[in-house]
């Protein structure tokens, strides 16, 4: 029984991970092609994400447990300021997979699965930006609702632009995070 259990998990992580990588092409994510990438059959699929929102759910929930989870080895790595620039990297592809999401799944779902998640980002955010403060590479004033305000540039970047923008835009906020 347990290797069923390992093989279920690792089905469902395949499915998950070949939804992402959908999601990163288009905002159409197609479950055959899912189940086709994943390795599985449809009746596979549908057995872990018995609809479409549930598999896009759970994408993004992987999506910012992944961007959450890399703030403390960012950390450990860079010095603040440099931590917090790979972080917003990171966002971005975040940021496109929420994109797709929100493309996908109706309004009140969105609103739902958004509140429930949002306040890991802010967290994940807070810390980066304290370590930026204690080492005097980021100005004291800013706190993480500024700093998501200003990444909700993203959103309106027409995905034609999206790889010549979205980078640009990072660097102009994290030049902005600088102390005078």
């Amino acid at each position: 029984m347990p290797a069923r259990r390992s093989d279920a998990a690792a089905n469902r992580d395949r499915i998950v991970e070949a939804a992402r990588a959908e999601l990163d092409t288009s905002d159409d994510l197609k479950l055959h092609a899912v189940a086709k990438a994943a390795g599985v059959g449809q009746g596979t699929l549908y057995r872990h994400f018995p609809t479409r929102e549930h598999l896009l759910a759970e994408v993004y929930r992987h999506e910012m447990t992944q961007l959450v989870d890399a703030v403390a080895p960012l950390l450990a790595e860079h010095p603040p300021l440099r931590a917090l620039t790979g972080w917003l990297e990171r966002l971005l592809g975040y940021a496109r997979v929420k994109r797709g999401v929100m493309a996908a799944i109706e309004a009140s779902a969105w609103q739902d699965l958004y509140t429930d998640q949002h306040h890991r980002l802010d967290e994940a955010l807070g810390m980066l930006l304290e370590r930026g403060k204690a080492a005097g590479e980021v100005r004291e004033e800013v706190d993480a609702a500024d700093v998501i305000l200003l990444l909700g540039a993203l959103s309106r970047v027409p995905e034609a632009e999206w790889d010549a923008r979205a980078h640009r835009i990072v660097a102009v906020i994290v030049d902005g995070l600088r102390p005078r």
